[in-house]
Protein backbone atom coordinates (compact mmCIF):
# COMPACT_ATOMS: atom_id res chain seq x y z
CA UNK A 1 0.00 0.00 0.00
CA UNK A 2 2.32 2.58 0.78
CA UNK A 3 5.13 1.68 -1.47
CA UNK A 4 4.18 2.72 -5.23
CA UNK A 5 4.28 0.85 -8.90
CA UNK A 6 5.68 2.51 -11.48
CA UNK A 7 2.14 2.41 -12.61
CA UNK A 8 0.55 3.68 -9.55
CA UNK A 9 3.47 6.55 -9.43
CA UNK A 10 2.37 7.11 -13.16
CA UNK A 11 -1.56 7.28 -12.14
CA UNK A 12 -0.38 9.88 -9.03
CA UNK A 13 1.72 12.18 -11.29
CA UNK A 14 -0.73 12.09 -13.99
CA UNK A 15 -3.38 14.05 -11.55
CA UNK A 16 -0.45 16.32 -10.07
CA UNK A 17 0.15 17.44 -13.39
CA UNK A 18 -2.87 18.51 -14.24
CA UNK A 19 -3.76 19.93 -11.40
CA UNK A 20 -0.40 21.99 -11.50
CA UNK A 21 -1.15 23.09 -15.20
CA UNK A 22 -5.12 23.62 -15.29
CA UNK A 23 -6.24 23.49 -11.71
CA UNK A 24 -4.09 25.99 -9.54
CA UNK A 25 -3.51 28.89 -12.05
CA UNK A 26 -6.85 29.82 -11.94
CA UNK A 27 -8.29 28.40 -8.70
CA UNK A 28 -8.47 31.60 -7.04
CA UNK A 29 -10.08 33.62 -10.11
CA UNK A 30 -12.85 30.85 -10.84
CA UNK A 31 -13.37 31.15 -6.80
CA UNK A 32 -14.24 35.04 -7.45
CA UNK A 33 -15.89 34.67 -10.78
CA UNK A 34 -18.41 31.75 -9.09
CA UNK A 35 -17.05 30.34 -12.63
CA UNK A 36 -17.53 26.45 -13.21
CA UNK A 37 -14.85 25.12 -15.56
CA UNK A 38 -16.33 22.88 -17.29
CA UNK A 39 -14.23 22.71 -20.57
CA UNK A 40 -11.31 21.56 -18.10
CA UNK A 41 -13.43 18.68 -16.66
CA UNK A 42 -13.32 17.30 -20.08
CA UNK A 43 -10.01 17.86 -20.16
CA UNK A 44 -9.85 15.65 -17.00
CA UNK A 45 -12.06 12.95 -18.28
CA UNK A 46 -9.88 12.65 -21.38
CA UNK A 47 -7.02 11.57 -18.39
CA UNK A 48 -9.58 9.02 -17.53
CA UNK A 49 -10.58 10.74 -14.51
CA UNK A 50 -14.48 10.85 -15.36
CA UNK A 51 -15.05 7.35 -14.47
CA UNK A 52 -12.14 6.45 -11.97
CA UNK A 53 -13.05 3.08 -10.74
CA UNK A 54 -15.34 2.58 -13.47
CA UNK A 55 -15.41 -0.41 -15.01
CA UNK A 56 -13.49 -0.80 -18.80
CA UNK A 57 -16.78 -2.04 -20.63
CA UNK A 58 -18.41 1.36 -20.62
CA UNK A 59 -16.12 3.66 -20.76
CA UNK A 60 -14.39 3.49 -16.99
CA UNK A 61 -10.75 3.55 -16.15
CA UNK A 62 -11.28 0.51 -13.80
CA UNK A 63 -8.74 1.42 -11.05
CA UNK A 64 -8.67 1.19 -7.88
CA UNK A 65 -10.51 2.81 -4.75
CA UNK A 66 -6.67 3.36 -3.06
CA UNK A 67 -5.46 4.86 -6.62
CA UNK A 68 -8.58 7.09 -6.65
CA UNK A 69 -7.63 8.22 -2.90
CA UNK A 70 -4.21 9.45 -4.09
CA UNK A 71 -5.80 11.07 -7.16
CA UNK A 72 -8.11 13.06 -5.92
CA UNK A 73 -5.25 14.31 -3.38
CA UNK A 74 -3.29 15.58 -6.47
CA UNK A 75 -6.30 17.12 -8.11
CA UNK A 76 -7.20 19.01 -4.32
CA UNK A 77 -3.49 20.59 -4.76
CA UNK A 78 -4.93 22.72 -7.45
CA UNK A 79 -8.45 22.97 -6.64
CA UNK A 80 -10.78 21.49 -3.66
CA UNK A 81 -13.61 22.75 -5.02
CA UNK A 82 -13.56 20.91 -8.73
CA UNK A 83 -11.61 18.29 -7.25
CA UNK A 84 -14.71 17.55 -5.31
CA UNK A 85 -17.08 17.99 -8.43
CA UNK A 86 -15.51 15.43 -10.14
CA UNK A 87 -15.76 13.30 -6.82
CA UNK A 88 -19.30 13.80 -7.05
CA UNK A 89 -19.50 12.81 -10.53
CA UNK A 90 -17.50 9.65 -10.01
CA UNK A 91 -20.02 8.71 -7.41
CA UNK A 92 -22.52 9.13 -9.77
CA UNK A 93 -21.10 7.12 -12.62
CA UNK A 94 -20.11 4.22 -10.22
CA UNK A 95 -23.36 3.88 -8.99
CA UNK A 96 -24.76 3.97 -12.48
CA UNK A 97 -21.97 1.29 -12.97
CA UNK A 98 -22.37 -0.53 -9.99
CA UNK A 99 -26.36 -0.86 -9.39
CA UNK A 100 -27.98 -0.47 -13.09
CA UNK A 101 -29.04 -3.05 -15.94
CA UNK A 102 -26.49 -4.02 -18.39
CA UNK A 103 -28.83 -1.26 -21.18
CA UNK A 104 -28.26 1.45 -17.90
CA UNK A 105 -24.96 1.27 -18.17
CA UNK A 106 -24.40 1.38 -21.66
CA UNK A 107 -26.52 4.35 -22.23
CA UNK A 108 -25.33 6.22 -19.27
CA UNK A 109 -21.77 5.81 -18.12
CA UNK A 110 -20.08 5.97 -21.27
CA UNK A 111 -21.19 10.18 -21.55
CA UNK A 112 -20.70 10.07 -17.76
CA UNK A 113 -17.16 8.60 -17.72
CA UNK A 114 -15.88 11.26 -20.98
CA UNK A 115 -18.18 13.94 -19.07
CA UNK A 116 -19.76 14.78 -22.27
CA UNK A 117 -22.61 14.36 -19.90
CA UNK A 118 -21.79 15.51 -15.95
CA UNK A 119 -23.89 14.09 -12.68
CA UNK A 120 -25.47 14.81 -9.79
CA UNK A 121 -26.50 12.74 -6.72
CA UNK A 122 -29.58 13.98 -5.35
CA UNK A 123 -29.73 12.66 -1.41
CA UNK A 124 -30.44 15.58 0.46
CA UNK A 125 -33.45 17.78 1.47
CA UNK A 126 -34.48 21.14 2.76
CA UNK A 127 -36.31 19.27 5.87
CA UNK A 128 -33.88 15.76 6.07
CA UNK A 129 -30.39 16.43 6.13
CA UNK A 130 -28.45 13.86 7.74
CA UNK A 131 -31.78 11.98 8.91
CA UNK A 132 -31.82 10.89 5.17
CA UNK A 133 -34.11 8.25 5.53
CA UNK A 134 -36.99 10.92 6.76
CA UNK A 135 -36.91 11.81 2.80
CA UNK A 136 -40.52 13.39 1.44
CA UNK A 137 -39.59 13.42 -2.43
CA UNK A 138 -42.24 11.61 -4.09
CA UNK A 139 -42.13 9.08 -6.48
CA UNK A 140 -45.29 7.53 -7.84
CA UNK A 141 -46.26 4.38 -10.04
CA UNK A 142 -48.40 5.67 -12.80
CA UNK A 143 -48.34 3.38 -15.54
CA UNK A 144 -44.73 2.55 -16.92
CA UNK A 145 -43.40 5.93 -15.49
CA UNK A 146 -43.06 7.19 -11.92
CA UNK A 147 -44.14 11.04 -10.82
CA UNK A 148 -41.66 12.63 -8.55
CA UNK A 149 -42.78 15.53 -6.80
CA UNK A 150 -40.68 17.40 -3.84
CA UNK A 151 -37.31 19.46 -3.56
CA UNK A 152 -33.59 18.44 -2.89
CA UNK A 153 -31.01 20.57 -1.11
CA UNK A 154 -27.36 21.60 -1.64
CA UNK A 155 -27.02 19.68 -4.92
CA UNK A 156 -23.38 20.27 -6.63
CA UNK A 157 -23.76 20.69 -10.31
CA UNK A 158 -27.32 21.38 -10.45
CA UNK A 159 -28.00 23.30 -13.30
CA UNK A 160 -25.66 22.07 -15.06
CA UNK A 161 -25.39 18.54 -14.70
CA UNK A 162 -27.21 16.52 -17.21
CA UNK A 163 -27.77 13.08 -15.19
CA UNK A 164 -29.11 12.91 -11.77
CA UNK A 165 -29.19 10.03 -9.35
CA UNK A 166 -32.12 11.00 -6.97
CA UNK A 167 -33.55 9.25 -3.99
CA UNK A 168 -37.39 9.44 -4.32
CA UNK A 169 -39.79 7.57 -1.20
CA UNK A 170 -41.93 5.27 -3.93
CA UNK A 171 -42.77 3.22 -0.35
CA UNK A 172 -43.71 3.74 3.30
CA UNK A 173 -41.66 5.69 5.80
CA UNK A 174 -38.26 4.32 6.61
CA UNK A 175 -35.31 3.54 4.25
CA UNK A 176 -36.90 0.68 3.01
CA UNK A 177 -39.18 2.75 1.06
CA UNK A 178 -36.67 4.50 -0.92
CA UNK A 179 -36.22 4.08 -4.47
CA UNK A 180 -33.34 5.29 -6.56
CA UNK A 181 -34.04 7.26 -10.26
CA UNK A 182 -31.85 8.07 -13.29
CA UNK A 183 -33.44 11.87 -13.53
CA UNK A 184 -32.19 13.52 -17.19
CA UNK A 185 -31.80 17.19 -17.43
CA UNK A 186 -34.36 17.97 -19.86
CA UNK A 187 -37.18 16.39 -18.31
CA UNK A 188 -40.22 17.96 -18.10
CA UNK A 189 -41.62 19.42 -14.19
CA UNK A 190 -37.50 19.35 -13.40
CA UNK A 191 -36.42 22.76 -12.35
CA UNK A 192 -33.36 24.77 -10.61
CA UNK A 193 -32.99 26.74 -7.52
CA UNK A 194 -30.63 29.80 -7.51
CA UNK A 195 -26.77 29.77 -7.38
CA UNK A 196 -26.52 29.54 -3.67
CA UNK A 197 -24.06 32.14 -2.09
CA UNK A 198 -21.49 30.38 -0.28
CA UNK A 199 -18.43 30.58 1.97
CA UNK A 200 -16.62 28.36 -0.46
CA UNK A 201 -17.04 25.94 -3.25
CA UNK A 202 -17.53 28.26 -5.26
CA UNK A 203 -16.18 27.08 -8.50
CA UNK A 204 -18.96 24.61 -8.79
CA UNK A 205 -22.46 25.15 -8.75
CA UNK A 206 -24.98 24.61 -6.00
CA UNK A 207 -28.91 24.73 -6.26
CA UNK A 208 -32.04 23.31 -5.25
CA UNK A 209 -33.04 20.63 -7.40
CA UNK A 210 -37.28 20.90 -7.96
CA UNK A 211 -39.36 18.10 -9.29
CA UNK A 212 -43.08 19.00 -10.40
CA UNK A 213 -44.97 16.03 -11.97
CA UNK A 214 -41.83 14.71 -13.57
CA UNK A 215 -42.37 11.88 -15.22
CA UNK A 216 -39.49 9.31 -15.32
CA UNK A 217 -39.76 5.78 -16.87
CA UNK A 218 -39.77 2.73 -15.14
CA UNK A 219 -36.84 1.58 -16.98
CA UNK A 220 -35.11 4.24 -15.46
CA UNK A 221 -35.52 2.87 -11.73
CA UNK A 222 -31.62 1.62 -10.66
CA UNK A 223 -31.95 -1.43 -8.86
CA UNK A 224 -35.36 -2.17 -8.09
CA UNK A 225 -38.04 -0.63 -5.60
CA UNK A 226 -36.78 -0.19 -2.16
CA UNK A 227 -33.00 -0.27 -2.88
CA UNK A 228 -32.45 3.62 -3.14
CA UNK A 229 -31.00 3.90 0.16
CA UNK A 230 -29.04 0.97 0.26
CA UNK A 231 -27.79 2.59 -3.08
CA UNK A 232 -27.24 5.75 -1.48
CA UNK A 233 -25.00 4.51 1.06
CA UNK A 234 -22.68 2.35 -0.86
CA UNK A 235 -22.23 5.87 -2.96
CA UNK A 236 -21.48 7.54 0.08
CA UNK A 237 -19.27 5.10 1.20
CA UNK A 238 -16.43 6.14 -1.28
CA UNK A 239 -18.02 9.35 -1.28
CA UNK A 240 -16.67 9.85 1.96
CA UNK A 241 -13.32 8.53 1.27
CA UNK A 242 -12.83 11.05 -1.95
CA UNK A 243 -14.06 13.79 0.34
CA UNK A 244 -11.30 13.00 2.80
CA UNK A 245 -8.63 12.76 0.12
CA UNK A 246 -9.73 16.18 -1.16
CA UNK A 247 -9.05 17.55 2.35
CA UNK A 248 -5.61 16.14 2.14
CA UNK A 249 -4.69 17.24 -1.08
CA UNK A 250 -6.13 20.79 0.13
CA UNK A 251 -4.27 21.28 3.25
CA UNK A 252 -0.89 19.73 1.85
CA UNK A 253 -0.75 22.87 -0.62
CA UNK A 254 -1.62 25.11 2.10
CA UNK A 255 1.45 23.46 4.35
CA UNK A 256 3.69 23.75 1.43
CA UNK A 257 2.62 26.74 0.82
CA UNK A 258 3.49 27.92 4.16
CA UNK A 259 6.55 26.00 4.81
CA UNK A 260 8.04 27.82 1.50
CA UNK A 261 6.57 31.01 3.01
CA UNK A 262 8.50 30.69 6.50
CA UNK A 263 11.58 30.04 4.67
CA UNK A 264 11.29 32.87 2.67
CA UNK A 265 10.36 35.47 5.60
CA UNK A 266 12.32 36.66 7.99
CA UNK A 267 11.43 38.58 11.51
CA UNK A 268 13.90 39.65 14.67
CA UNK A 269 16.56 39.28 12.57
CA UNK A 270 16.46 35.87 11.44
CA UNK A 271 14.48 33.37 8.73
CA UNK A 272 10.96 32.52 10.63
CA UNK A 273 11.53 28.44 9.66
CA UNK A 274 14.74 28.93 12.40
CA UNK A 275 12.03 29.31 14.91
CA UNK A 276 11.66 26.23 17.06
CA UNK A 277 7.98 27.29 18.06
CA UNK A 278 7.20 27.59 14.95
CA UNK A 279 9.03 23.98 13.43
CA UNK A 280 7.01 22.62 16.16
CA UNK A 281 4.09 23.81 14.53
CA UNK A 282 5.27 22.34 11.02
CA UNK A 283 5.81 19.34 12.69
CA UNK A 284 2.89 18.41 13.93
CA UNK A 285 0.98 19.87 10.94
CA UNK A 286 3.14 17.37 8.60
CA UNK A 287 2.22 14.15 11.41
CA UNK A 288 -1.36 14.46 10.85
CA UNK A 289 -1.56 15.20 7.30
CA UNK A 290 0.58 11.53 7.04
CA UNK A 291 -1.96 10.08 9.85
CA UNK A 292 -4.68 11.69 7.83
CA UNK A 293 -3.04 10.58 5.03
CA UNK A 294 -2.62 6.59 6.29
CA UNK A 295 -5.99 5.94 7.37
CA UNK A 296 -7.82 7.33 4.45
CA UNK A 297 -5.31 4.57 1.89
CA UNK A 298 -6.08 1.87 4.87
CA UNK A 299 -9.85 2.46 4.58
CA UNK A 300 -9.32 2.91 0.59
CA UNK A 301 -7.93 -0.74 0.67
CA UNK A 302 -10.87 -1.67 2.58
CA UNK A 303 -13.47 -0.68 0.42
CA UNK A 304 -11.22 -2.11 -2.80
CA UNK A 305 -11.67 -5.69 -0.57
CA UNK A 306 -15.07 -5.15 0.21
CA UNK A 307 -13.92 -5.88 3.95
CA UNK A 308 -16.55 -6.23 7.01
CA UNK A 309 -15.28 -3.46 8.70
CA UNK A 310 -15.70 -1.23 5.47
CA UNK A 311 -18.46 1.21 6.53
CA UNK A 312 -16.60 2.15 9.97
CA UNK A 313 -13.49 2.34 8.32
CA UNK A 314 -14.67 5.25 5.90
CA UNK A 315 -16.41 6.91 8.20
CA UNK A 316 -13.07 7.15 10.76
CA UNK A 317 -11.38 8.14 7.62
CA UNK A 318 -13.89 10.98 6.18
CA UNK A 319 -13.91 11.95 9.98
CA UNK A 320 -10.11 12.03 11.17
CA UNK A 321 -9.15 13.72 7.68
CA UNK A 322 -11.62 16.28 6.99
CA UNK A 323 -10.84 17.74 10.48
CA UNK A 324 -7.54 17.47 10.22
CA UNK A 325 -6.93 18.62 6.85
CA UNK A 326 -9.25 22.19 7.59
CA UNK A 327 -7.26 22.06 11.19
CA UNK A 328 -4.08 22.27 9.09
CA UNK A 329 -4.96 24.44 6.49
CA UNK A 330 -6.38 27.16 8.55
CA UNK A 331 -2.95 26.84 10.45
CA UNK A 332 -0.93 27.08 7.39
CA UNK A 333 -3.20 30.04 7.32
CA UNK A 334 -2.06 31.45 11.11
CA UNK A 335 1.65 31.03 10.32
CA UNK A 336 1.42 33.66 6.62
CA UNK A 337 -0.16 36.32 9.05
CA UNK A 338 -2.04 38.90 7.55
CA UNK A 339 -0.96 37.81 4.26
CA UNK A 340 -2.76 34.69 4.32
CA UNK A 341 -5.82 36.62 4.54
CA UNK A 342 -5.74 37.74 1.36
CA UNK A 343 -6.81 36.18 -1.78
CA UNK A 344 -3.60 36.56 -3.79
CA UNK A 345 -1.76 33.59 -1.34
CA UNK A 346 -4.84 30.97 -2.40
CA UNK A 347 -4.31 30.16 1.97
CA UNK A 348 -7.92 31.55 2.98
CA UNK A 349 -9.76 29.70 -0.56
CA UNK A 350 -8.30 26.80 0.50
CA UNK A 351 -9.86 26.98 3.88
CA UNK A 352 -13.09 28.08 2.85
CA UNK A 353 -13.15 24.97 0.56
CA UNK A 354 -12.05 22.45 3.19
CA UNK A 355 -14.43 24.02 5.90
CA UNK A 356 -17.93 22.07 4.24
CA UNK A 357 -16.16 18.79 3.54
CA UNK A 358 -17.06 18.69 7.74
CA UNK A 359 -20.56 18.54 6.45
CA UNK A 360 -20.97 16.80 3.43
CA UNK A 361 -20.98 13.25 2.40
CA UNK A 362 -22.09 12.77 6.42
CA UNK A 363 -21.34 15.36 8.84
CA UNK A 364 -18.32 14.52 11.22
CA UNK A 365 -21.13 14.14 14.05
CA UNK A 366 -22.77 11.38 11.81
CA UNK A 367 -19.19 10.08 10.98
CA UNK A 368 -18.89 9.36 15.17
CA UNK A 369 -22.33 8.19 15.35
CA UNK A 370 -21.55 4.91 12.22
CA UNK A 371 -17.85 4.32 14.21
CA UNK A 372 -20.22 4.48 17.95
CA UNK A 373 -22.57 1.92 17.06
CA UNK A 374 -19.63 -0.79 15.47
CA UNK A 375 -18.17 0.09 18.92
CA UNK A 376 -20.92 -0.69 20.79
CA UNK A 377 -22.50 -3.78 18.58
CA UNK A 378 -19.49 -5.01 19.08
CA UNK A 379 -19.19 -4.70 22.56
CA UNK A 380 -22.75 -5.82 22.98
CA UNK A 381 -22.30 -9.03 20.66
CA UNK A 382 -19.21 -9.90 22.92
CA UNK A 383 -21.05 -9.52 26.20
CA UNK A 384 -23.83 -11.80 24.87
CA UNK A 385 -21.33 -14.29 23.84
CA UNK A 386 -19.60 -14.57 26.95
CA UNK A 387 -20.17 -17.98 29.06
Amino acid sequence: MFTLTDDERAIRDTARDFAAEHLAPHAVEWDQTKHFPVDVLRKAASLGMGGIYIREDVGGSGLTRVDAARIFEQLASGCPSIAAYISIHNMVAWMIDKFGTDEQRRTWVPGLCAMDQLGSYCLTEPGAGSDAAALSTRAVRDGDVFVLNGVKQFISGAGTSDVYVVMARSGGSGPKGISAFIVPKDSRGLSFGANEAKMGWNAQPTRQVIFEDVRVPVANLLGSEGDGFRIAMSGLNGGRLNIAACSVGGAQAAFDKAVAYLADRSAFGAPLIDSQALQFQIADMRTELEAARTLLWRAAAALDEEAPDVVELCAMAKRFATDTGFDVANKALQLHGGYGYLAEYGIEKIVRDLRVHQILEGSNEIMRVIIARSVVGRAVQGKQGAP
